[in-house]
């Protein structure tokens, strides 16, 4: 999984800050245990929302940990120095693994998009994804209406798009449901006028109730107003890549 340029800044920048406070002289030594303070938190504040995205993250927290175990018995220098190394090690794969062309990144916890080219942020601005709601039709079926997380790639672009209503839609409203294909299924105008594919039926949309935007209210598609929406589509080509966490 790729890391973005949010989070190269919160978690290399960060700790790299840190690095170099605890290299000024005699810092540690005036106000004792601060490295094990500051530390873990400036760490783990930068990589709680996305630790599950890349795994070598694993390595470096526990480099930095050791290095911070180790710090009693190893001069501050030889330890920043170090962490430095590995820093910019972990610099060169985020730039090796950070595509060149457009690709959209979703913050499902905070309902925000991020669209980019290579690693320049072209947009970012709010969005709606999934509500966890739970949608239950007696003890024969059940929804969750989750936005998936992961690597994406969009499979189709569409003009215009006509929605057709799942099983769940006419759950959700008290009516029975209807065959595959009878008429009451398609509705017109309600995905705005763009739509891009994820696959298994979860598209990135518009909606008629912009005044919702930024809040966690869709059955777990992703909603855009007019004019990001626009901005994504014609942005975005088929295979570009879409990163959800």
């Amino acid at each position: 999984m790729n890391l973005f340029a949010n989070f190269h800044l919160s978690v290399v920048s960060f700790p790299k800050r840190l690095i170099n406070l605890w290299g000024s002289a005699g810092f540690a030594q005036r106000v004792p245990g601060i490295r094990r303070i500051l530390l873990p938190a400036g760490l783990w504040l930068g990589i709680a929302s996305a630790l599950y995205m890349y795994p070598n993250v694993v390595r470096y927290v526990s480099l930095v940990l050791v290095a911070d175990r180790g710090a009693d018995q190893e001069p501050a220098g030889q330890a920043g120095a170090l962490l430095q190394q590995e820093i910019e090690e972990m610099d060169k794969k985020i730039a090796a693994r950070t595509p060149k062309s457009h690709y959209l990144v979703i913050n499902t916890a905070a309902n925000e998009f991020s669209l980019y080219k290579g690693t320049q942020l072209i947009k970012t601005d709010k969005c709606s994804t999934g509500s966890y709601t739970l949608l239950k039709n007696g003890d024969k079926q059940q929804w969750m209406f989750k936005t998936p997380k992961g690597e994406f790639r969009i499979r189709n672009k569409t003009r215009s798009p006509v929605w057709k209503k799942p099983d769940w839609a006419f759950v959700e409203e008290g009516l029975p449901v209807p065959s595959p294909n009878h008429s009451s299924r398609f509705e017109y105008g309600v995905l705005g006028d763009y739509s891009l594919s994820l696959g298994d039926g979860y598209l990135i949309h518009g909606t008629l109730f912009q005044r919702f935007i930024g809040l966690p209210v869709t059955h777990g598609c992703v909603r855009l107003n007019d004019e990001n929406l626009e901005l994504v589509f014609k942005s975005l080509p088929i295979g570009a890549k879409v990163y959800i966490y």
